[in-house]
């Protein structure tokens, strides 16, 4: 049987980062809080964090993170059945993790989730990554749920598609400009302007250029030169300036109204990203409900394949 007070240890320090901060959360000792990790590693008979300057988790230990997670939230449905209440209202206030690209994290996740985190009095730990990406962070236990390019659900987790993120590839017109009418002659010379011309990507996780440029172009493993914007603001920033050519969502170009316009490179030439909501099979009622607002959210904002 595993000891609750050395799991909440073990949580404390992988979720702050550090022995010192995970005591003061605790209201413990240092060494108290140092006891009980080295005797969960010991009943485990392996290592379970990773010191450092950042203590980090070790494969196991972030196991177990899950396994705490899971229980934290099933506490949280038991105590709500128990006093007649809502789950989300019972005790404290209860924290889910997930993992989003950007891209949607800003487009439609956030604006989609936030009234039932309001409701329900729920946290929520956003790990951003790429969609192509975001499943490790579920596979490890990190997260309760991921936006992901996924569709096989992983082991223990059930995929649901959630419709298609359209990108378009664009670029300042001022740049465009400098390429002058490559539009209008042929498809082998706008890839010569685009292989010719430095791209704006978000970071070195990101294959939307590179997906761009085989669909349309044929034109696998291209070499081209870069620049690495990982933040939404920035990128865009990098595009308006005339940087490069970038890949932007039409979730996040309709919201430019106001901004320095942005043109559509090759016009009727997006990209579409299938996108899957990938979650533990057995929810709790808090993610069940952060599940349902997430399937909505896309709904509402995502091309749902039935209308393309």
């Amino acid at each position: 049987m595993l000891d609750a007070r050395q799991l909440d240890a073990l949580a404390a320090v992988i979720e702050y980062g550090s022995f010192g901060a995970a005591a003061k959360a605790l209201s413990l000792t240092l060494a108290a809080v140092s006891l009980r990790i080295k005797s969960l590693e010991e009943t485990m008979g392996r290592r379970l964090l990773v010191r450092g300057k950042q203590v980090r988790a070790t494969p196991a230990g972030q196991a177990l993170l899950g396994h705490v997670r899971q229980v934290r939230l099933m506490e949280t449905d038991l105590l709500g059945g128990l006093q007649g209440g809502d789950a989300g209202q019972a005790g404290r206030m209860q924290s889910l993790s997930v993992a989003v690209n950007a891209d949607s994290l800003t487009g439609w996740f956030l604006g989609g989730v936030a009234p039932v985190l309001q409701q329900h009095r729920l946290l929520i730990d956003v790990v951003i990554d790429d969609q192509d990406h975001t499943h490790d962070a579920l596979k490890s236990g990190d997260v309760t749920g991921c936006v992901t390019t996924l569709a096989r659900a992983l082991r223990g987790c059930v995929a649901e598609p959630l419709g298609l993120m359209r990108y378009r590839c664009v670029a300042a017109p001022a740049l465009l400009a400098q390429w002058g009418p490559h539009a209008t002659a042929g498809a082998a010379a706008l890839a010569h302007q685009l292989l010719g011309s430095p791209a704006i990507i978000f970071n070195r996780k990101d294959a939307l250029q590179d997906a761009y440029l085989t669909q349309h172009f044929g034109l696998r493993e291209a070499v081209y030169p870069r620049h690495f914007v990982p933040a939404v603001d920035a990128f865009e920033l990098a595009l308006e300036l005339g940087l490069g050519w970038g890949m932007v969502p039409d979730l996040l170009l309709a919201a430019r109204a106001r901004q320095p316009p942005l043109v559509e490179v090759w016009p009727g030439h997006p990209v579409d990203v299938a996108l899957y909501w990938q979650h533990w099979a057995r929810e709790s009622v808090l993610a069940q409900r952060l599940t349902r607002a997430v399937k909505q959210a896309a709904l509402a904002r995502l091309i749902q394949p039935s209308t393309t």
